[in-house]
């Protein structure tokens, strides 16, 4: 075979062999998967799934953390503290964004002039840690300046030109300059961890709640289930009775302490809920350890369970949020500093504003157990409603509102008056109270002269209301303290002269 011939026939040879082995190879990628599975839907599937639009926050809120507030380390709840807030670790933690730390800080810095970084940290409440970084940057930018340095490694900080022209313009939109706010979310967790419905007070709790008070056996087997329900009730009866006394003891059955944020900041509106008109500040005694304040939030504050009373002066403006015009600050409604408490409604009936706009505006909270309040920019926000609302009248109930409000407020307990033994007993207790040795036959010469005779009904507080006069006439006359018959003439002649 010539040369020719054999290179022809090794080429013939080698097409075949490469056209066996791409036959082969297509084969394989046919039969073969992917290496790496497509992830991506079809198109006609991945049409119809909706793209899920951003996730918007608040100005002034840092997105980066959930809004459910931390419990402190180490701390153990019980009935009288079910709950604290734990310290933040860091400035996402605490929810407050830069921005809302500046302006509170650049506001503070206006109205002080000077102060070192812990001071500034002290004001907002939160750990100097958190708050240094801020200042570093507000150097960077130079709002703020260095006046002279501290033995503590710290600085004395004071505005810069540039930065009191900016502290001026935060403070025409707003003056408030205490400590940070806390986000509504994390208030609103906060009642969910210390909701009066979740205490269940017992008939031990009851007797110690009123125990400085006389109050018939068959009573306190009726306020037990309604103070326990965490609803709502109705006290009626003749005046001088107890019922306000009741009202106002009711609120230590459910434990001692709870915690509430100083303010909360609302899409851009801060408002006050930590009232000391109203709420009796308890915060815990420090270990004085180098960490024993460091266990919560500081922004929070431990009050006792609180308790409102409001009378004859309640008017609508109080269920609202008020914004002062002057500060652009917020003040929280009268129902929402009452929550985890107790709110009495004392003499309803008599209010400045007319029974049926009270029913009409609470007739949904009191079955919802949440509120509505509108804020000073438009914006409604829905609020927990979580508190033992007592309603006391002198009227009957049934005589100031209709059958569908009484039907939301499920107990109706009369406070009737004191049989003769509870009002010689009552005698007993307040001369105790009063420092007036107490003698039988004087009370018994007030009750066969003045009250059987003339059919006078016994009144819980005549004891010692008539002790009082008694005690009065003696110091005047510069005679001993003492009860006698003359005495009781004297004060019965003035008590009762008009009644």
């Amino acid at each position: 075979m010539s040369s020719t011939a054999q290179q022809q026939d090794s080429d013939s040879k080698l097409d075949a062999l490469l056209a066996k082995i791409h036959g082969l190879s297509d084969g394989a990628s046919r039969q073969l998967p992917p290496l790496v599975p497509e992830k991506s839907a079809p198109p006609n599937v991945a049409a119809d799934v909706p793209r899920q639009p951003p996730r918007t926050v608040p100005a002034g809120v840092s997105a980066s953390q959930p809004t459910r507030p931390a419990a402190a380390i180490g701390f153990q709840p019980s009935r009288d503290e079910p709950w604290r807030p734990g310290e933040v670790r860091s400035l996402g933690e605490s929810r407050v964004s830069e921005t809302l730390l500046e302006q509170i800080t650049m506001r503070f810095l206006l109205n002080a002039g000077e102060a070192d970084g812990r001071a500034i940290a002290e004001q907002l409440q939160l750990p100097f840690r958190l708050v240094e970084p801020g200042l570093n940057r507000m150097k960077m930018e130079q709002t703020v300046a260095y006046r002279s340095s501290t033995a503590a490694g710290d600085y004395l900080y004071v505005l810069t030109e540039s930065g009191r022209d900016l502290a001026r313009r935060y403070v025409d939109d707003c003056t408030y300059y205490g400590a940070c706010p806390v986000l509504l979310a994390d208030y609103v967790a906060s009642v969910k961890h210390q909701t009066v419905e979740g205490q269940r007070p017992q008939k031990d709790d009851l007797l110690k709640a009123f125990s400085d008070l006389l109050i018939n056996p068959k009573m306190l087997e009726r306020l037990g289930p309604a103070i326990n329900s965490g609803r709502g009730m109705f006290l009626f009866g003749y005046p001088g009775n107890g019922k306000t006394s009741i009202a106002e003891r009711v609120t230590s059955a459910f434990g001692k302490y709870i915690w509430i944020p100083r303010s909360i900041f609302v899409d851009g509106e801060i408002m006050r809920v930590y009232d000391p008109m109203n709420h009796e500040l308890a915060m815990p005694e420090s270990g004085g350890g180098l960490l024993s304040d460091a266990a919560f939030d500081k922004r929070w504050v431990r009050i006792k369970r609180p308790t409102i009373v409001a009378g004859g002066e309640l008017t609508m403006e109080m269920l609202e949020v008020r914004r002062n015009p002057e500060s652009n600050i917020s003040e929280a409604s009268m129902q929402l500093k009452s929550n985890c408490g107790t709110l009495v409604i004392d003499d309803f009936g008599r209010q400045r504003m007319r029974v049926d706009e009270l029913l009409n505006r609470w007739i949904v909270p009191l079955e919802k157990r949440y509120d509505y309040l509108n804020m000073a920019s438009g914006k409604k926000i829905q609020v927990p409603f979580d508190q033992l609302v007592i309603f006391s009248t002198n009227l009957e109930p049934k005589d100031l509102v209709d059958d569908a409000f009484l039907r939301r407020i499920p107990y109706k307990i009369e406070v009737t008056n004191p049989s003769e033994a509870d009002f010689r007993k009552l005698f007993e207790i307040m001369c105790k109270v009063t420092k007036i040795p107490y003698q039988p036959g004087p009370i018994d010469y007030l009750i066969k002269k003045h009250y059987l005779p003339v059919e006078r009904p016994f009144r819980n507080c005549q004891p010692r209301d008539l002790l009082l006069q008694v005690r009065n006439y003696c110091l005047y006359h510069g005679k001993p303290v003492e009860l006698c018959n003359e005495y009781f003439d004297f004060a019965v002649e003035n008590y009762f002269s008009v009644m």
